[in-house]
Parts: structure tokens; sequence; C-alpha cells
């Protein structure tokens, strides 16, 4: 029976978390644009009756939403999965370093 041999190919990986880290860097623009450029000014649909002050919280609501629920969320998700395939390159070459000693 032939033994078979299985490989990781670790510039694949490497790659993979460095386009990992470049999506992370990059979502700092839809960050910016969600927390600085939806700003609704306070007396910007008017003053004075209630469908504003319930349009007003719905704006802020929503922002809050996309901030913390869709943004943060993607870009945590992003890191996760970045440091894992790092800790998963770093055991593999460790391994592979350690097979070379023996």
């Amino acid at each position: 029976m032939a033994s078979k041999e299985y490989g990781v190919d670790l510039d694949a990986l490497d790659q993979v978390v460095k386009e990992l880290n470049q999506v992370l860097k990059d979502m700092g623009g839809p960050k910016d644009k969600a927390k600085n450029q939806t700003y609704l000014p306070d007396g910007a649909l008017g003053k004075g009756f209630e469908e504003r002050d319930r349009m007003h919280k719905a704006h802020n609501d929503m922002k809050q939403y996309i901030e913390q629920n869709i943004v943060t969320a993607i870009e945590n998700m992003i890191d996760d999965f970045g440091k894992k395939s790092q800790k998963t390159k770093d055991a593999y070459e460790d391994a592979e370093h350690n097979n070379k000693m023996k």
C-alpha cells in the first residue's frame, strides 16, 4: 500500500492572509461612510411635527445598525478569518521546519 502525502501551499495561505488584510484595510471606506457621511442634521427634515421626530429617529437607528451590525460584523469576520489563516500558515511552517530537522 503506497503512502499518500499531503502538501499545503504555504504561499497560497500567505496570499490569503495578505488579501484578507487588504480587504480589512479597504473596509475603512464603508466604515467611514456609514459613520460620517450619513449624517442627518437635526433640522434637515423640518421642526415641530411628529413625523419628523420618527423619521429622524429611524435614520439614526438605521445608521447605528449599519455601523454595528453590518460593517463591524463584516470587519470582525474578516479579521477572525485572517488571524486563523495566519495561525494555520504558521503551524504548517513550524511543522515543515520540524520535519526538516529530523
